[in-house]
C-alpha cells in the first residue's frame, strides 16, 4: 500500500519560507493511530489527510503528537494540490472538518480560506507569563484554543526567546504573541510546545483570532500581516461578518510516497473492515 505525499511551503513567496506541511489525499480513512504514526514520522508542524466526499472532501489535520480542529497553512497547502497538481477544476473547494465546511477559492492573494472568526475573552496577563515571555503584556485574551499576548513592538517580539517549558504549562494550544507592525499592520510569533510544535513559523488558524483584534485597533477591515519565524510567513487577511479571509502563496517542495508494510497493510485493511475509522 503506497500513499502519495506532497510537502508544501504555505503561506510563503519562496521556496523555504512560510510553514512547511504534509499532505496525504486517501481514498478512505486509515485508522486514527496509523494517521497519527504518519504525522509522527513527517516531524512537521502539521500533515492533512482528505478523503473525497459527496460534497466536496473530509479534511483532518494532525501535529507530530495531536490531532486538531483546525490549521490554516495544511488546509492552503491541501489546496494548492488539488487545484494545481490534482486537476480540480471547480471554482471553489468546500473542506468538511472538524471546524465545519472551510471553502477555498482562488484570487488575485494566491488561494484564499473562508474560515470562522474567533471569539476573545479579555484575561489577566500574570507574572508567570510576562517572566515566561521575557517582556511586559500589554494586553492578554483567551480564544476558542489559544491565548494571546499583544507586546509593546515589533523589535521586542523578533527579539523574544520565550521559556518553551513554562509556557508548555498553559491550559490551552498555545500561545501568540503579538505587536503592531513597522511595515506591516500586524506582527506575530506563535508557540505550541503542547502541541508538539515548539514554534510554529506561519500559522492561518491563529490569524482567525489575531485578524478580528487588530481590525478592531486598527479600524480597518483588510490587513497585511507577517509571522515573524525564521521562515516568515506572510498572510493577507480580511475581516467579514464573522468570518475571516487568510490568503497566501504556496510553494510545492517534495512529491513521494509512503510504503506501508504488508504487516500494516493487513492491519490497517483489517481495521477498516471493523469499522475502526473516523466517523464524522
Amino acid at each position: 500500500m503506497n500513499l502519495p505525499l506532497y510537502q508544501v511551503d504555505a503561506f510563503a513567496e519562496n521556496l523555504f519560507e512560510g510553514n512547511p506541511a504534509a499532505v496525504c489525499p486517501l481514498e478512505e480513512w486509515l485508522p486514527d493511530k496509523v494517521l497519527q504514526q504518519i504525522a509522527a514520522e513527517n516531524n512537521l508542524a502539521e500533515t492533512a489527510f482528505f478523503v473525497p466526499t459527496s460534497e466536496g472532501f473530509h479534511l483532518r489535520w494532525f501535529t507530530p503528537t495531536i490531532e486538531v480542529d483546525l490549521c490554516g497553512h495544511a488546509t492552503l497547502a491541501t489546496a494548492h494540490i488539488l487545484f494545481h497538481l490534482l486537476g480540480y477544476r471547480e471554482e471553489v473547494i468546500v473542506f468538511q472538518s472538524k471546524s465545519g465546511p472551510l471553502p477555498v477559492f482562488k484570487t488575485k492573494h494566491g488561494l484564499t480560506m473562508d474560515f470562522p472568526m474567533d471569539t476573545l475573552k479579555t484575561v489577566e496577563a500574570t507574572l508567570d507569563i510576562e517572566r515566561a515571555l521575557g517582556t511586559e503584556v500589554k494586553e492578554m485574551y483567551r480564544g476558542i484554543n489559544d491565548y494571546m499576548a499583544v507586546i509593546g513592538s515589533e523589535e521586542a517580539l523578533r527579539h523574544l526567546e520565550p521559556d518553551l517549558r513554562a509556557l508548555s504549562l498553559l491550559k490551552a494550544r498555545g500561545l501568540i504573541v503579538t505587536a503592531k507592525g513597522e511595515e506591516v499592520d500586524f506582527v506575530s510569533r506563535c508557540f505550541y510546545p503542547q502541541s508538539g510544535v515548539d514554534e510554529d513559523p506561519a500559522t492561518g488558524s491563529a490569524h482567525t483570532t489575531l485578524c478580528p483584534y487588530w481590525a478592531k485597533k486598527l479600524n480597518k477591515k483588510v490587513l497585511y500581516a507577517q509571522q515573524l519565524s525564521k521562515r516568515v510567513g506572510h498572510i493577507h487577511c480580511e475581516l467579514k461578518s464573522d468570518r475571516v479571509l487568510l490568503s497566501g502563496q504556496a510553494i510545492v517542495y517534495l512529491r513521494g510516497e509512503i510504503c506501508l508494510y504488508p504487516s500494516l497493510r493487513k492491519k490497517t485493511i483489517d481495521s477498516i473492515r471493523k469499522n475502526q475509522t473516523f466517523d464524522g
